[in-house]
């Protein structure tokens, strides 16, 4: 299997390549043949139409993006890459990277800031990324994944601004906001009881409360709206799917019809 970057020169997603990526990312190695077969090919599909680009200083390899390729492709495997937001670039920095932001109040007021990012979306524009942030996964919530992430705000953002609903027909709109909406509520619910349950003398904020905010089933970032909600969830489906399915078992019903595939092959007799 090749793919073709702009140079046209062909690189082989060989068996060596492949189980390299694999022991990168694990996940990849719970993935049936067929779909494995059909992720390679998606990889090849993204790396011809997608310009993988480093910048301040960093060099981008052949393996960094497989990478990444393999990572964006997962969500889309059955959905094919014409699901994602339009796009033609993903943007890797060394490390995490500052954006300015600007909040303009009711009452006039402007605040601009520094938001320190590993990632961000942007609507009809490129996928950026700090590359270090790529192959990690968080161990106070296992099943974290920065990529799958921000290709989730890509999916969501095709249908318009993101609200945590991917393009899909009409007539499957209102059961998928039922859905997505009732495990955010039950989400925010536990997040105000651990929230309640550190000590007044801990800052919320700080390191020091992880150990009560690890007690959750996601990353508590996914309190913050629908469209993370769905973001980080889409992440727990793909790369730990029995934890989803535990806590949210019609999330995981809903998002097994939609992506059309789970990761873990053990679980293909859940129902949809």
């Amino acid at each position: 299997m090749k793919w073709l970057w702009r140079t046209r020169r062909e690189l082989l997603i060989d068996e060596p390549a492949w189980q390299c990526l694999q022991s990168e990312l694990p996940f990849l190695a719970t993935l049936p043949t067929a779909e494995s077969s059909l992720l390679r090919e998606r990889m090849a599909q993204f790396l011809t139409e997608t310009t993988i680009t480093g910048v301040r200083g960093l060099q981008v390899s052949d393996a960094m993006r497989l990478q990444v390729a393999s990572q964006a492709c997962l969500p889309v495997l059955r959905l094919g890459l014409q699901a994602y937001d339009r796009f033609s670039e993903v943007i890797l920095y060394p490390s995490a990277f500052s954006v300015r932001r600007r909040i303009d109040s009711p009452e006039g007021m402007v605040t601009e800031f520094d938001d320190v990012l590993t990632g961000e979306a942007m609507p009809g524009g490129p996928v950026v990324l700090s590359w270090p942030d790529t192959t990690l996964t968080d161990e106070a919530w296992p099943g974290t994944n920065l990529v799958i992430h921000e290709f989730a705000h890509k999916l969501d953002m095709a249908s318009g601004l993101p609200d945590g609903c991917p393009p899909m027909p009409r007539s499957q709109q209102a059961s998928w906001f039922t859905t997505l909406s009732e495990a955010f509520e039950a989400f925010a619910r536990m997040v105000d009881r651990v929230e309640a349950a550190i000590p007044g003398d801990i800052d919320p904020d700080s390191e020091a409360a992880d150990p009560w905010f690890a007690l959750l089933p996601l990353d508590p970032y996914a309190a913050t709206d629908l469209a993370e909600f769905f973001a980080v969830s889409t992440e727990k489906f793909f790369i730990n799917p029995q934890a989803l399915c535990a806590e949210f078992p019609e999330l995981f019903a809903a998002y097994r019809q939609y992506f059309g595939f789970v990761t873990d092959p053990t679980m293909t007799d859940q129902p949809i």
